[in-house]
């Protein structure tokens, strides 16, 4: 290859016009000449037959000296032109990745700079994304700086957080960062690894919260509400009941086993910060679920019929036919795949609840009082509905099937609406009973004084 180089540069022609140019105390006599291919340093490789004449008076280099006075010259003897040493730095630098984490600050909060070979983030929020994981380990991964915050407020614990640049990192409250490890990486890594189109620039791995242990601000303005929800497995409904159950400010929402993760980033991302503003608690029994419930509750189901069934007479015999699934049974047997990724599958016959007869429930319309005590609400999932535990729950707290009565021919309403929908009913109905009790309160210790 080279001797082909040299051959071309024999044909080359070369200009005649010689002329002597001075600049910074060096001489050098200007040819047109090839340069080399590269950027650093600068290098001009002359003919074998023609060695350029440069002449530098001062600061020369030891090598290069004791080369020339030997006669011999660096590139006629085909060794690669020397590096500078801000290169050889930096190639070494590279080599060892971690050896030399350099540490700044921000507003007095520490944080490391991710080096080339850094794998910490994509290690971290691939394992994440793991239900398996989650649980085993006891990490959650929440990205944005809303749940961050949310998060932090609540009394969350911060394990690492990664940011791409510094105003992201003080959108944060920095006080509650000190135990965290905080590094700074590429915009680009967060993008790689982010499940949003838009990045925010900061994600954050945290302990997986207790909620006992959590704080809540709007603690004291929650009502006796507890929404249940039975076999939800869209991450979607999921996380707008939660957001619904938090603005309707229930007491608490309870999770039965066959529902999502609560802590899966879609979940998290339609909760819009909902997971840290209510206890949330997942994968309870129906056991554990009536623990968690005072004892003067009264448990309502969600039902749905169209409106040329205004009297019942339709016979609902199997679990499945209660709840948000269809106003056609035999709708039931339709699987959503897609949704079942974290949970058991959706496999089952419908001959299991053949045989099952339900309690007798009453049935009341969504707007009747049924909210008159302390409540609790129970939504079944789209996929199969509402089990047969929901429907005894119900009856034993002598509650009701409720139902919002839809135009004949549609299908049926989006589980997420439909919780809304008798969430916010059983609010206006707790609290009208509530004012109407601190009236009553109020009279009665007015006589007294009267």
């Amino acid at each position: 290859m080279a001797a082909l180089i040299r051959g071309v540069i024999r044909l080359l022609p070369v200009e005649k016009n010689v002329f002597l140019s001075t600049r910074s105390d060096i001489i050098v006599e200007s040819k047109r000449f090839v340069r080399g291919l590269r950027r650093k340093p600068v290098r001009v490789l002359f003919p074998d037959n023609e060695a350029g004449k440069v002449v530098k008076q001062q600061h020369h280099h030891p090598q290069a000296a004791e080369k020339k006075e030997a006669g011999t010259s660096p590139t006629a003897a085909g060794e690669q032109p020397d590096r500078s040493d801000a290169v050889n730095m930096r190639s070494e630098t590279a080599k060892q990745p971690h050896a030399n984490i350099t540490k700044d600050s921000i507003d007095g909060l520490r944080y490391e700079r991710a080096l080339p070979g850094d794998k910490r983030l994509s290690r971290l929020v691939s394992v994440a994304r793991s239900r398996k994981f989650r649980e085993q380990q006891g990490k959650i991964l929440l990205e944005g700086r809303r749940l961050i915050c949310d998060a932090l407020e609540a009394g969350a614990r911060p394990q690492m957080v990664f940011f791409s640049m510094a105003d992201r990192l003080r959108e944060l409250p920095l006080d509650k960062l000190r135990g965290a490890t905080v590094v700074k990486v590429k915009f680009e890594d967060i993008k790689i690894w982010s499940d949003v189109v838009a990045p925010q620039g900061v994600i954050a791995i945290f302990a997986r919260p207790d909620p006992a242990r959590l704080s809540f601000s709007q603690r004291g303005l929650s009502l006796p509400l507890s929404l249940i929800c039975d076999n939800v497995r869209d991450p979607g409904n999921l996380g707008t009941m939660l957001r619904c159950a938090a603005a309707a400010g229930c007491h608490d929402v309870l999770l039965t086993k066959g529902c999502v993760d609560v802590w899966e980033p879609k979940v998290l991302r339609a909760g819009m910060g909902a997971h840290f503003r209510l206890p949330v608690y997942p994968n309870l029994d129906w056991d554990e679920i009536r623990n968690h419930l005072p004892k003067s509750v009264t448990a309502h189901v969600a039902d749905i019929r169209d409106a040329d069934d205004k009297d019942g007479t339709n016979k609902l015999s199997k679990p499945g036919d209660y709840g948000w699934v269809s106003t056609s049974p035999r709708r039931k047997t339709i699987e959503y795949e897609e949704y079942d990724s974290d949970s058991d599958s959706d496999s089952d016959s419908d001959s299991e609840d053949e045989g099952l007869s339900l309690p007798r429930v009453e049935t009341k319309l969504y707007h009747e009082n049924w909210a008159q005590s302390p409540t609790a609400l129970v939504i079944g999932g789209e996929t199969r509905g509402l089990s047969t535990e929901a429907v005894q729950l119900a009856e034993k707290t002598d509650g009701s099937r409720l139902f919002i009565p839809i135009v004949s021919g549609v299908d049926s309403l989006n589980s997420a609406m439909a919780a809304s929908i008798l969430l916010f009913e059983g609010r206006k109905q707790l609290s009208m009973l509530l004012q109407t009790a601190g009236k009553k309160r109020q009279s009665k210790a007015e006589r007294k004084f009267s």
